[in-house]
């Protein structure tokens, strides 16, 4: 077999192992999932009428539409934790080491956390957008390329995400530290766009929401799904994701790669 043979053979056969801890301990990724459900419900039933209120006089009903984007893109947040806490699972338990002995691809491992990852999370954004549904949400003035345009982002956006949680997961000393390391990816939403326009935020505040990835990505997906204008934020989430791909790709496989000591 040819080296590309071997490396998508054992990737696959590391999918398969990490798809199978998921199906089998699923309590982490239900608990991480139901981080983005809980707050939408409570947004929408508790702060609804005055969140809405506070960003123009908008009713409920297009506070979430105003509101489930910026949840979608937290839920793929909340989900990569589950994938930092796997990877440092795996380093600290042994079984990495045991992988370095075997006549393996060495990248199959991190390729099969980030591809199971990135399925986990497309299926959450999924579980999340049914309870939006049932809720009221609903997408206006998305056609076929919008949908398709909006897919696409979101995978990219699951993708920078997860290889940013692998490294998170690879310099972690135990699956707590991992947890906490990569809480981030659930705080940076909160101050973003997901919630209130950047505008309605106090003056020093607006920086931190404009000038981090979730804020472009937010009004992207927002503006595909709702038919509103995109603006310059299209390749500045573009231009996130990707950027965050390729430091987490180097910035992990380089920890990865590193013989123990």
């Amino acid at each position: 077999m040819s080296s590309l043979s071997l490396a998508v053979r054992d990737s696959s056969t590391m999918l398969r192992r990490n798809l199978l801890h998921a199906r089998r301990y699923p309590s982490l990724t239900l608990n991480l999932l139901l981080t983005p459900i809980m707050l939408l419900l409570l947004f929408v039933y508790v702060f609804g009428d005055t969140m809405s209120a506070g960003i123009g006089g908008a009713d409920r009903s297009e506070y979430v539409a105003y509101l489930v984007p910026g949840l979608l893109l937290m839920t793929i947040g909340s989900t990569v934790i589950g994938t930092a806490v796997s990877v440092s699972t795996d380093m600290t338990e042994g079984i990495i080491a045991r992988f370095r002995t075997m006549a393996i691809h060495r990248g199959s491992v991190l390729v099969g956390h980030v591809v199971g990852s990135v399925l986990q999370s497309v299926l959450s954004v999924v579980l999340v957008g049914a309870v939006a549904v049932a809720i009221g949400f609903r997408s206006t003035g998305a056609g076929v390329l919008e949908w398709l345009a909006a897919f696409g982002l979101l995978v990219l956006f699951a993708m920078a995400l997860t290889w940013i949680a692998v490294g998170m997961g690879l310099v972690s000393p135990n699956a707590e530290a991992a947890s906490n390391n990569a809480m981030p990816l659930i705080l940076l939403p909160l101050l973003s766009s997901a919630f209130v326009p950047v505008d309605a935020m106090p003056g020093w505040l607006q920086p931190i929401a404009e000038y981090q990835p979730f804020t472009p990505a937010i009004e992207t997906l927002r503006g595909l799904l709702l038919g509103s204008g995109i603006g310059h934020n299209g390749w500045l989430a573009v231009a996130w994701c990707l950027g965050l791909a390729v430091l987490g790709y180097f910035w992990a496989t380089s920890k990865f790669n590193r013989d123990p000591k």
